[in-house]
């Protein structure tokens, strides 16, 4: 009978974890937004002008090297270069 009723314990908590976990995933804002038409051609801009690798992305190195007044720039336009993230060595 302990058995049964720690079975069915467990049963419910893990649906509960389940309804939880689906819940928080519809709910959960999306990581990037769009970018706007004016920020794709800003960020095609700024990539042409300090891409000094060719990659098609700015690194940190790149990105440190911008102006004061593209970097202002950019963030007036809601566009944020962090820099892109290196893949992990497997």
């Amino acid at each position: 009978m302990k058995k049964l009723l720690v079975a069915l314990t467990g049963l419910a908590l893990a649906g509960m974890l389940m309804v939880h976990a689906d819940d928080t995933s519809t709910n959960a804002a999306p990581k990037h937004k769009a970018m706007t038409d004016e920020q794709k051609a800003l960020r095609k801009e700024m990539v042409a002008k300090y891409d000094a690798n060719k990659d098609g992305k700015l690194d940190k190195d790149e990105i440190a090297k911008m102006s004061a007044e593209d970097k202002e720039k950019c963030d007036k336009a809601g566009l944020h270069l962090a820099g892109g993230h290196k893949k992990k060595a497997q």
